[in-house]
């Protein structure tokens, strides 16, 4: 959506011709064919630890940190492996976004209208704060130094990323919309009477 974002104000006009079809679902295409090696290679390497004593993992769902936390052998490469995924599916596509939304409000600043920069704003912030969100709540879950994890906390997180976000943004792009908005007041003033 970044990308999506950076095409509709950066170059507007080339939009119908860069963001078509084709292009959007090679884009869908290439993240799940570029993520499942990654995701095979890990799911072999910590199954193949050996586990012992309580096979309970402490956690939502079966996550790789708290399997992790259940072997009972050394787990340091696995460890590196998280981080290194963490760098290369979480970090950078995050650096990706941050810097077209720089591109994106840099363009944006050079709007003339008060108007077409507040619509350009408006466009770009839901979707910025979801973002930041998501990717923020997923690094401080698998970049996290070790010592520093608190189960509790790690819980609370991921289900912050995995249920809450989700959950979010289509409120919050819903939210975007006029007729939404009229209608939410009428309830509310409802409500409140």
């Amino acid at each position: 959506m970044g990308y999506d974002r950076y095409v509709a104000i950066c170059n507007p006009l080339q939009y119908p011709v860069v963001m078509s079809h084709k292009v959007c679902m090679q884009l869908v295409a290439a993240s799940w064919i570029s993520a499942l090696p990654a995701v095979i290679g890990q799911t072999y390497q910590i199954f193949s630890l050996p586990f012992c004593g309580s096979h309970r993992v402490n956690h939502f769902f079966c996550d790789i940190p708290p399997v992790l936390k259940l072997a009972c052998g050394d787990t340091f490469v696995n460890e590196m492996a998280v981080y290194v995924v963490a760098v290369v599916f979480v970090m950078i596509p995050f650096l990706f976004t941050i810097a077209s939304y720089g591109k994106i409000i840099s363009s944006i600043l050079k709007l003339s209208s008060a108007r077409g920069r507040a619509k350009a704003f408006s466009t770009c912030s839901s979707h910025l704060m979801v973002v930041v969100l998501f990717y923020g709540t997923a690094g401080i879950t698998y970049l996290q130094p070790k010592p520093n994890q608190s189960e509790r906390i790690g819980k609370l997180i991921s289900l912050f990323y995995t249920v809450l976000i989700p959950a979010l943004n289509p409120i919050i792009y819903t939210l975007r919309n006029k007729d939404i908005m009229v209608s939410l007041r009428k309830l509310l003033a409802k409500v409140l009477k």
